[in-house]
């Protein structure tokens, strides 16, 4: 397994418009040599609690994925707000330059927001195997349940997409360390920059954790890129074999 390089973008997304932001992304990743281009929590609309107005019904954002991985030969991933069946999801995708993609429907849905009210939950943990890296696919405020991304050795890292406000940032930061640490794996957060439509307020603050919580990402004009090397990861946990001890127990 080689080492993979992920680079996010810390965007300060165009509200409602998706156009925009599709150019906005282009137009930074002009030049890049990731093997994963990463992109915030619904990166083409903002985090917006009337879905029946941004939502996609013709698989927009994943049809500009599409393209845009294959013009680049990069996997690109990214949630955004989707109609399917009537209903409502916050669905994060991940796609790969060949067109095969892999898709999670955020399961904790933000109560205090009301995302709960307008969009449906997913019930399945999803993991992506790329490049020969297992990926654990998360959204937001899933940062804050971590039964559900707890590490049954089925993975290597974790990707969480966010909108994730000011005022709440130590726990973002915080968390996403302490998932990397109690799983023994990298964990790359990436938050949305500026201010929302909602006035709502959100630092620079995306970064990649590895398996002891050394931060390992960098940044350079908004690109935030980690390295994520193979062969340390499993001296690591060779080293400080402590997941075999973890308690065993039923997701329900």
């Amino acid at each position: 397994m080689n080492n993979l390089i992920i680079s996010g973008l810390n965007l300060n997304i165009i509200w409602k418009n998706k156009t925009e932001n599709f150019k906005q992304i282009e137009s930074a990743f002009k030049e890049t040599s990731a093997d994963v281009i990463m992109l915030p929590e619904m990166f083409s609309t903002g985090f917006y609690m009337k879905p029946e107005e941004i939502a996609d019904r013709n698989e927009e954002t994943l049809e500009w994925m599409k393209k845009f991985s294959k013009e680049k030969n990069i996997a690109v991933c990214g949630s955004a707000s989707i109609c399917e069946g009537g209903k409502f999801l916050n669905r994060f995708y991940f796609v790969e330059p060949s067109g095969n993609y892999s898709s999670y429907d955020k399961k904790h849905l933000f109560s205090y927001s009301g995302e709960d009210k307008k969009y449906s939950a997913g019930n399945e943990r999803i993991i992506v195997n790329y490049k020969g890296w297992r990926i654990l696919l998360q959204v937001c405020y899933d940062l804050r349940f971590a039964v559900f991304s707890r590490n049954n050795g089925d993975y290597e890292g974790i990707l969480y997409v966010a909108n994730w406000p000011k005022s709440r940032i130590d726990a973002w930061k915080t968390l996403l360390k302490a998932r990397a640490i109690e799983n023994q794996a990298y964990v790359f957060g990436l938050n949305r920059i500026g201010i929302d439509g909602n006035n709502l307020e959100y630092p620079e603050s995306s970064y990649c954790f590895s398996a002891d919580g050394t931060e390992i990402s960098t940044t350079n004009n908004n690109i935030v890129t980690a390295n994520l090397d193979a062969v340390k990861l499993k001296e690591f946990r060779n080293n400080f074999p402590f997941l075999s001890d973890r308690d065993e127990f039923l997701l329900r």
